[in-house]
């Protein structure tokens, strides 16, 4: 036997030996559907803070909708633009959300096919192609100053039996990877708004007067109940009208304290520009932008829908908050499902009233003046849990 015949079939042999190894030590192959586990989603963005905008595109199975929700920088402050460029605080909100973002890594791949998009839980909210109503995912996208995506995920399903784990797609690819992340952005309106609407600490209410008439505005009906009225003093509510019962009182002050709200509309520029100079005009054009909201203008007052509340604070400062119409669905085609209800809310401030809470300088008359600009441009609307625990009746609220 030739040395060059020894060769080659040593070069069998050995080639033979390599795939039995590959054959029985699969861990050591790595096929070329896994050659991107373990990189960077999106290896450029490394700049958390240079994100300055982030849309969330939810999918809510039982009505077949997607809820869109943008933040934005905008005119050098951050609006809730998809919700009327509603001025929000972000902190570092974004801040985090981005970072969480930013470091996410292609941990598994668990598939290629199209078909599995619906098991994952990853199919684009507002992919138009597809008819299932099942299985779409929630889309974030962040984006910089010149609106350059850095960052496009749609986020999917948690992975079964891996706490911390969910199923992630990047738009327009058909690989679906399994992701350890606690990555979760909401496309709720009220996740990104501060609580505490009214600045109005549960411990500085002195006294409450809930007002439960209610109107028809078509008709420009009122039907009167009889007011209650209720003073708190070392953390106890009382009322000349009887026993007052504490903890539905009690409650409805920290819900005023916390009060968040789910949505907000703008108000008629010029209505807006009347509020901050505090006062109302009785004009046909006022009465027009009030009436849609569930509020009714006459020469005297405005009623609302649903009575109102008056909130006294030690400082002086009294609320006058006015519960209007169920709020119109996000789309403006009809009465939200979940009964959520517009706020109406003005201010003013007394000297003899700050005098009498024990109030000895001018810190509410500031306060006032700062609320009622803040209060000018919007209708509230809250959500109707919390309507449900200020809206209290006479019997609700006494023995």
């Amino acid at each position: 036997m030739t040395e060059g015949v020894k060769t080659a079939g040593f070069l069998a042999c050995a080639a033979a030996l390599v795939t039995a190894a590959a054959m029985v030590q699969p861990e050591h192959y790595t096929p070329a559907v896994l050659n991107d586990e373990g990189q960077a989603f999106y290896p450029n963005f490394r700049d958390p803070q240079a994100a300055k905008s982030i849309e969330v595109i939810d999918y809510d199975e039982s009505t077949a909708t997607a809820r869109p929700l943008k933040v934005e920088f905008k005119n050098n402050r951050w609006v809730i633009t998809s919700n009327n460029d509603y001025p929000i605080d972000i902190g570092d909100r974004l801040v985090k959300t981005s970072a969480a973002l930013m470091d996410l890594h292609k941990d598994r791949v668990r598939s290629d096919q199209v078909q599995d998009h619906v098991k994952y839980g990853v199919i684009d909210p507002l992919d138009p192609k597809v008819t299932s109503l099942q299985g779409r995912g929630k889309r974030v996208t962040l984006r910089d100053g010149q609106k350059n995506i850095l960052a496009d995920f749609i986020l999917g399903k948690p992975v079964e039996g891996k706490a911390g784990w969910r199923y992630i797609r990047v738009p327009d690819s058909k690989r679906t990877y399994a992701v350890k992340t606690d990555a979760d952005p909401s496309a709720k309106f009220v996740d990104w708004v501060n609580a505490g609407l009214l600045r109005m600490p549960s411990a500085s209410i002195r006294k409450l007067i809930l007002d439960s008439y209610s109107v028809n505005p078509t008709a420009g009906t009122v039907e009167q109940a009889e007011a209650v009225t209720l003073t708190q003093g070392l953390g106890f509510w009382v009322s000349t009208a009887g026993s007052v019962k504490q903890e539905p009182v009690k409650a409805l002050a920290e819900t005023l304290d916390k009060l968040k709200i789910v949505d907000a509309r703008p108000k008629p520029p010029e209505l807006a520009h009347d509020l901050r100079e505090g006062r109302i005009q009785i004009a046909d054009a006022t009465a027009m932008a009030l009436r849609p909201f569930g509020f009714l203008l006459t020469p005297n007052r405005i009623f609302a829908t649903d009575g109102e509340m008056n909130v006294e604070m030690a400082n002086g400062v009294a609320y006058q908050i006015r519960f209007g119409d169920v709020a119109a669905s996000a789309s403006d085609s009809g009465k939200a499902g979940g009964g959520d209800r517009y706020l109406f809310v003005t201010t003013n401030w007394d000297a003899n009233r700050a005098s009498a809470y024990g109030e000895t300088g001018n810190s509410g008359e500031k306060a006032s003046r700062d609320l009622n600009a803040r209060f000018a441009d919007w209708f509230y609307v809250i959500s109707n849990a919390d309507f449900q625990k200020l809206r209290l009746t006479r019997q609700d609220l006494l023995r």
